[in-house]
């Protein structure tokens, strides 16, 4: 998963201090002792502006102004927030998580500011994580065509399948309208987690998907196939989520996600992982 971080600024008249939000890394890093705690930065925009940033008119703004692209535009902002994390990684092992990413550029304006916060920080002699982690969303068709890129300019992948799969097949997952069309079993979906997985793999990084795909017993079943190890889930799913990796054979798991990315259409999508967890789970348990 990850700690969203734009409730310290929604409903507030003024963007919180960089004292606030580093109590506050601080606080929820060493609730989680021994485990990473990934912090995505500010995902503003969209339905979620605050007041301090008075978001200008847009007729589609969650294709417009937002996420990484405000942190940037507006960098007395998103320092502030980097000096945070990194204060809080001298303490917890944190970790920063850029939203929205679209080019590379975007990775290494980032990393810029983080290198000029740990100046400024070193002058002030207020201790700080040096090694901050840096990793990046693939939300974006764009980003799964840049992933290996993007995997040689950061520390870390993050699939952000609600997204992906939102943009890619350019259905609003809001609309109720277009519910039946919001499917990350999709066949251009199955295959952007795929080229993802395989990026990650060749630049040796970590690839992770958060979201909710793998809270779905069938599409976690491929997620492991395709070579994900680390998933995000609700919690009222995770019982079962975890109960079923612990009991399929990877392999099985490798050979129906494979069929997979090679279907054309949703339906087969759906009968190949049928067929490959049928032998371990009763399809009645999950509700096929």
């Amino acid at each position: 998963g990850l700690l969203r971080t734009e409730f310290l600024v929604l409903g507030r008249s003024q963007m919180p201090s960089e004292d606030e939000q580093a109590s506050y890394f601080i606080r929820v890093g060493t609730r989680f002792k021994g485990r990473p705690v990934v912090i995505r930065s500010y995902d503003l925009g969209g339905d979620k502006f605050p007041a301090p940033l008075r978001p200008p008119p847009e007729a589609n703004p969650f294709l417009g102004w937002r996420a990484l692209r405000v942190c940037l535009d507006r960098p007395e902002i998103f320092i502030g927030q980097i000096r945070a994390i990194l204060r809080a990684r001298a303490a917890a092992d944190v970790r920063l998580l850029l939203p929205l990413v679209t080019q590379v550029e975007e990775v290494r304006s980032t990393r810029e500011l983080i290198a000029e916060a740990g100046r400024a920080l070193t002058q002030e002699g207020t201790p700080f994580g040096a090694d901050l982690p840096v990793g990046v969303m693939v939300e974006t068709p764009a980003a799964v065509v840049l992933a290996e890129a993007l995997a040689r300019e950061s520390d870390f992948l993050s699939v952000g399948s609600n997204d992906l799969t939102q943009y890619t097949l350019v259905v609003d997952r809001g609309n109720a309208r277009l519910a039946s069309r919001f499917n990350a079993l999709h066949p251009a979906v199955v295959r952007m987690l795929q080229s993802v997985a395989e990026a990650g793999r060749r630049a040796g990084k970590p690839t992770s998907v958060c979201g909710e795909m793998a809270s779905e017993p069938l599409a976690a079943f491929l997620l492991l196939g395709l070579g994900y190890r680390v998933l995000s889930s609700a919690p009222t799913s995770l019982p079962l989520v975890r109960w079923l990796v612990r009991r399929v054979e990877l392999s099985a798991a490798q050979a129906a996600a494979t069929q997979a990315a090679c279907a054309t259409t949703e339906r087969e999508v759906r009968q190949a992982l049928e067929r490959g967890i049928a032998e371990y789970v009763d399809l009645r348990l999950l509700g096929g």
